[in-house]
């Protein structure tokens, strides 16, 4: 995040998120939007904004979560933290893809509000809002003298739980928020939100920690797409997927008996791992960590839907993968997820687990100054301590799939483990950990 940042570049290309996916695995939708995109932390800027900002024009869409099979909704919350010149402005694009649904229902709410203003605001439009501000000192600022306030309301609104106002001449209550937001800012401005990692919200609020700074160039100064025409066309599809879901019945999105299976084992394996590296304050983000990631499922289903049948309603068989869809009417059968959007999402969230552990170590242990170092979180340590005791390079491999992290980098790291007296080879290709 400055000049005398401590990761090095394959620790940062390790954080980035598109860059260490199959890009077309991604909805063609997604895939016509991060073609305005040329750097990878513009692509993982650009691609989380949208993610966002779709959330928020999904209406009747929900999954169930907990043993109280609780509904959530495709609302996330989005903090994208970085110094200047690091091309936070390229998330400004998701704004620019809801606007024509705004102009017809009115979802904007202004972050330069006092919270009497934001709280009306949403109330009139029924509880659903999105939020987009590029200079996260409009919200600090503003947000200054009320602080807690908005803090317990975007909590609240993260969980869907009501919100309540009460002053001496009137009270009322918004029943199931729906609040979407991004914001781009430096580090003081997060922390301004976010002040603790013991703070409830800190593990409700997405978190994106930009460490590249762009260079000046040419395309700063030509537009790769200098009519608009990509984002206008992506703004019309956007617009007619959201009048199609407003004009539907509640329809439920549910992972498949395997994806919640993996999900699960998966964040298991985790949370040990990451709460001995961080403190025990990190165990709630691994476990809302699972919410975001159905969150973002969600979202990619109902955009791959749009991409695969952009005049029908929806159908469970087309977001599957199914070669044929049925004529009857599915609006009583949940949503399934594809393995394809499942895969991506849990990727995602992978990624994003790890820059929250970056924001985690920042408010812990820095000042708040504008940009302060980071410290890289171990992945190497992560990925060994994932592994079994015996294990082959195959399932060291696979592991490594699964955060992220590239098979050269993977079998260099094997290597270093040897080298260091980790690990011992039993066999070809064959691996023993040493205690």
């Amino acid at each position: 995040m400055n000049e005398n940042q401590n990761l090095n570049p394959e620790e940062q290309a390790n954080l980035h998120i598109v860059s260490n996916m199959d890009g077309s695995n991604l909805p063609p939708f997604l895939q016509s939007v991060l073609s305005l995109a040329q750097t990878p932390a513009e692509k993982d800027m650009l691609l989380m904004a949208t993610l966002t900002a779709c959330g928020a024009v999904m209406p009747n869409l929900y999954c169930r979560y907990g043993i109280a099979a609780k509904r959530y909704y495709p609302s996330l919350q989005l903090f994208i933290v970085g110094s200047a010149a690091c091309g936070k402005g390229i998330a400004n694009l998701a704004l620019e893809l809801v606007k024509p649904i705004h102009e017809a229902t009115p979802l904007i709410i202004a972050g330069d509000a006092t919270y009497p203003a934001f709280y009306q605001t949403l109330a009139r439009q029924h509880g659903r809002g999105y939020i987009h501000e590029s200079e996260g000192s409009v919200i600090t600022d503003i947000w200054r003298s009320s602080t807690a306030n908005y803090n317990t309301a975007l909590r609240k609104a993260a969980e869907h739980e009501p919100i309540s106002r009460a002053r001496c001449r009137e009270a009322s209550v918004i029943e199931n928020p729906q609040l979407s937001m991004v914001l781009t800012g430096t580090f003081s401005q997060y922390r301004a939100l976010v002040p603790s990692v013991e703070n409830g919200y800190f593990s409700r609020l997405l978190t994106l920690i930009v460490e590249d700074v762009q260079p000046f160039s040419e395309r700063y100064v030509q537009p790769s797409d200098p009519s608009g025409e990509t984002i206008h066309t992506c703004a019309e599809q956007l617009y007619h997927l959201y009048g199609r879901l407003l004009a539907s019945k509640p329809r439920e999105f549910a992972l498949t008996h395997d994806q919640r299976d993996r999900l699960g084992a998966h964040l298991k394996t985790a949370y040990p791992t990451l709460v001995r590296l961080l403190g025990l304050d990190f165990h709630s983000v691994i476990l809302r960590m699972a919410v975001h990631i159905e969150r973002i499922a969600m979202i990619l289903t109902a955009l791959r839907g749009m991409s695969v049948s952009p005049s029908s309603s929806i159908s469970p068989e087309l977001y599957s993968g199914s070669s044929s869809a049925s004529s009857r009417d599915f609006s009583s059968e949940p949503l399934l997820c594809s393995d394809i959007d499942y895969a991506t999402a849990e990727l995602i969230g992978n990624k994003l687990i790890l820059h929250m552990a970056q924001a985690y170590q920042l408010i812990q242990g820095s000042k708040p100054i504008e940009t302060p170092a980071v410290k890289p979180l171990d992945q190497k340590q992560i990925l060994l301590s994932l592994l079994p005791d015996e294990f082959e390079s195959k399932t060291l491999v696979a592991e490594a799939a699964s955060q992220g992290i590239s098979r050269a980098t993977a079998l260099r790291w094997n290597d270093e483990w040897q080298t260091v007296g980790l690990i011992l080879k039993i066999k070809y290709g064959v691996y023993k950990k040493i205690a």
